[in-house]
This record gives C-alpha cells, sequence and structure tokens, in this order.
C-alpha cells in the first residue's frame, strides 16, 4: 500500500497490551492505526474521523462493544469486526446481531485477524462499486459513467436531466414536492420559478416514458411527483 492509499484502522481496546500488539502488527502490514481505549472515546473517534474499518472489543468501559457496534450502525455502514472472549457465544451472536460485520475469539492468531480484516475491506469495496448504478427494471443509471440506458440502450441527457432523474430514483415510491425537488437539483438558493421543475419532468418523460412507452414518472396532485418501482 502507497501512502495514499492507505487504509485506516481504529483499535478500540481497553487492554494497553494487546491495543499495542494490534497496532504495531497493522502498521507492520501498511495500515494507519489510531487507537481509543474505552467506548466513549471510541464512538467519538468512529463519528468525526475517517476510518475503513474497526476493531472492536466487546468488553470495555464506559460504553460496551455492542453498544458502541450498535451506535455506529446508526450512523455509518463501516466494517467492523469485534474480539469477543473466547467462546462466548452470546456475545457473538449479539455482535453480528447489532450489525458487527465479523468477530474473532481471544486469543487469536494475528494472521486471523489480517485474513478478516482484508475480507471485510474487500467486501465493502464490492458494495462501494456495486452502489455505483441504480437499477429501476430496465432503466439503469450509472454514476461512474454518467449514463442512462433503458434496456441497454443509451439515453442523452443534460445534466440537470440526469441529476434530476437521479433523486428520483434515489427516492423511488416517494412522493417529492417540487420544493424538495428544486432544493436538492438546482439547490437551496435558486431564485427561479418552480415550474422549471415541470418543465424539466416533461423532458425526462419524452426521453424515457413515451420513446419506450413505459410509466416511470407520476404526477402526485397537490403534491409534486413521484417515480414508481411496482
Amino acid at each position: 500500500m502507497g501512502k495514499l492509499d492507505k487504509k485506516k484502522v481504529l483499535i478500540v481496546e481497553d487492554e494497553v497490551k494487546i491495543s499495542r500488539f494490534l497496532q504495531l502488527e497493522l502498521q507492520y502490514e501498511g495500515y494507519a492505526t489510531e487507537q481509543a481505549y474505552d467506548g466513549r472515546e471510541g464512538f467519538d473517534k468512529a463519528l468525526n474521523e475517517e476510518f475503513d474499518l474497526i476493531v472492536l472489543d466487546v468488553m470495555i468501559p464506559k460504553l460496551n462493544g455492542m453498544e458502541v457496534c450498535r451506535r455506529i450502525r446508526q450512523i455509518s455502514e463501516i466494517p467492523i469486526i469485534m474480539l469477543t472472549a473466547k467462546d462466548e457465544t452470546t456475545d457473538i451472536v449479539m455482535g453480528l446481531d447489532t450489525g458487527a460485520d465479523d468477530y474473532i475469539t481471544k486469543p487469536f492468531a494475528i494472521e486471523e485477524l489480517l485474513a478478516r480484516i482484508r475480507v471485510a475491506l474487500k467486501r465493502k469495496k464490492l458494495e462501494v462499486k456495486d452502489s455505483n448504478s441504480i437499477c429501476i427494471k430496465e432503466l439503469k443509471l450509472d454514476l461512474n459513467k454518467h449514463i442512462v440506458s433503458y434496456n441497454e440502450e443509451n439515453i442523452e441527457l443534460t445534466k440537470t436531466e440526469f441529476d434530476l432523474l437521479k433523486f428520483f430514483m434515489e427516492n423511488k415510491n416517494i412522493a417529492l414536492t417540487r420544493e424538495q425537488i428544486l432544493d436538492k437539483v438546482w439547490g437551496f438558493d435558486y431564485l427561479g420559478d418552480t415550474n422549471v421543475v415541470d418543465v424539466y419532468v416533461r423532458y425526462l418523460r419524452t426521453k424515457i416514458d413515451n420513446k419506450y412507452d413505459v410509466r416511470f414518472i407520476y404526477t402526485i396532485r397537490g403534491v409534486g411527483y413521484l417515480l414508481k418501482d411496482e
């Protein structure tokens, strides 16, 4: 790993010797590390700093690992590997139920933990890659290439049309007001008329709904619009 693509791991472990051992081993493998010695400090760091993965001990003071994991899961999908005492099956089940990606029981071989970390990071990378396109039936929006297609046939859209369709697809089956759409697509400081939304919805319908004889965008009277995925 080069310096620019070093993965950053947060180690939340109250036993100083174990924490230091993990820090040295991870750094030797090319990871950048940060340490926290209790649950509250660990949660604060997870909340306020950027990490690629968290190694989280179950038995830590102030906030236990289960609670830290539960709170992190409310705000982030960062991979979490929990450390638990040997054969504490209840802890393992609870850890996975609160959103941990994996667990490892103490004492463990560092090679096993490193392997688990690699798997978790690889899985996360694949999820991110997959999330770069949004599909609803035959309609596909590719965020990386900035391409929209229907049944593999590309549809030429302007940047604003693309952004509007993206907002609709990200909020499928939700009725959106013209004001919400203006705020997210044109920006909260847009000073124009809300009729611009109607104009661009008409453009999308012409290029997608009408052209392919399908119906995605519905008008919700007195509210705004909804992209339906039946």
